[in-house]
């Protein structure tokens, strides 16, 4: 079977104005170091929410390559994109693992999956204006914002644990930011460990003894969602889960209108299968045991910088990381990562969460001199950011959730009413 791609030129240069279109790809050694590239990329972040949540890196790892392929099969090798991990999700886990366990976390995932994955089929069949309507760019915004900011005490407490290699950490990621050029600068999360993790080796705050027990070769370890038939508690925690759906939704069709801009408009026309992938993706990792998925952008910062979109590329990077996922080696190396180095990382990344709000703002020229804009943002971020909750019997709401409705309500509801008045 004739395999999809056809090869771009000569296969070897791309032009100063060129773009290697999706369905385009560079010779199979060029593919394969593109791939590679994509795989430098995610890898920093997909490895760090499996951490940071207490689930399997191994696993996250596997089910992100799974995902990916999955992504590029529904999506017809038309929309070159990653699946990684989601920081949307590691407030909503972090509280539901605390209080009744990984299974009801990862029965929240599901649920998510599923909603997202519905919503794809709706886009697909509808289009996407009814998502424009329903969050607007200040609602949009806000709601990213907050669930980034809301992660601020985690990033203390991980900080608290080791100051000075916390403070090396940061250091590294916000120089290296600056120092480096292309595709080093987009990766200084990923520097920024690895020079934390160094500065930890020497300070004595890493224990390697379960790396030498593990394995070169094995499956991961893999867990099953709670029953809420059996277990009806766990209903509790989707509260916390569901205003994530809201920001899938926003990641998928940004990163989407990106690669249209610089690929072909048509491939707008895919946001309603992208939605059903990236949604199946996260059913699919959430019944196993990984962390829930979205499309990455930091593979798109990759590809802006290369101009290559191949989806063949993304192929590459799927299969590796699947490889990645079925050696237990790495995934007890990547669990030796100490608090230290997490906090300081964290300290950035879970701020730079909440500028992605702000920068949607700033793209769209949200007017901020309008109440209605004033009060839908400054509620949901207060909300959010001191993380009130509100409890109806077993049903608990967090900052997010809350946070989240403030937003939507807020806003619809102040622009019905003036325009009733006619003080809009």
């Amino acid at each position: 079977m004739a395999l999809p791609w056809k090869l771009h030129g000569d296969g070897k240069t791309v032009g100063v104005s060129d773009v290697v279109a999706p369905d385009e790809r560079m010779t199979w050694p060029r593919t394969i170091g593109i791939g590679a590239q994509h795989v430098v990329a995610m890898f920093g972040a997909t490895f760090l929410v499996p951490i940071l949540t207490g689930f399997p890196p191994s696993t996250t790892l596997l089910f992100s390559g799974i995902g990916t392929l999955l992504f590029l099969l529904i999506t017809r090798n038309k929309l070159p994109s990653y699946l990684g991990s989601s920081f949307a999700f590691i407030a909503p886990i972090t509280a539901a693992t605390a209080t009744a366990g990984m299974g009801s976390a990862l029965f929240g995932i599901v649920v998510v999956g599923a909603l997202l994955a519905i919503v794809g089929v709706i886009v697909q069949l509808t289009g996407t204006g009814w998502i424009d309507a329903l969050m607007p760019p200040v609602v949009a915004g806000a709601i990213v914002a907050l669930i980034g900011f809301n992660l601020a005490p985690a990033a203390r407490d991980n900080f608290d644990k080791a100051p000075l290699t916390a403070l090396i950490t940061l250091l590294a990621v916000i120089l290296c930011t600056v120092i480096f050029r292309g595709i080093l600068g987009r990766l200084s999360i990923f520097l920024g460990v690895i020079v934390g993790y160094i500065a930890a080796v020497l300070f004595g705050q890493v224990d390697f003894s379960s790396v030498a027990d593990a394995a070169w070769f094995g499956l991961p370890e893999f867990n099953s969602p709670d029953n809420p038939f059996t277990n009806p508690a766990v209903l509790g925690v989707l509260p916390a889960f569901l205003p994530v759906v809201l920001v899938l939704i926003a990641e998928n069709v940004g990163h989407i209108k990106g690669v249209a801009q610089m690929t072909d408009p048509s491939v707008n026309k895919q946001t309603g299968r992208a939605l059903m992938a990236d949604g199946l993706a996260t059913v699919l990792a959430g019944f196993g045991g990984g962390s829930a998925t979205t499309t990455y952008g930091e593979n798109i910062g990759v590809m802006a910088a290369t101009r290559i979109y191949s989806t063949a590329a993304y192929w590459v990077a799927g299969i590796v990381a699947i490889a990645l996922g079925l050696s237990p080696k790495v995934g007890a190396v990547i669990n030796t990562i100490p608090p230290g180095v997490l906090g300081g990382v964290t300290t950035a990344l879970y701020g730079l969460i909440g500028i992605i709000g702000v920068k949607i703002w700033l793209d769209n020229k949200v007017d901020f001199s309008r109440p209605v804009n004033q009060f839908t943002a400054a509620t949901a971020l207060i909300i959010g950011i001191a993380n009130f909750t509100f409890s109806i019997g077993t049903l608990t709401f967090n900052g997010i959730a809350l946070g989240t409705i403030a937003a939507i309500v807020i806003y619809h509801l102040m622009n019905w009413v003036g325009r009733l008045r006619g003080t809009l």
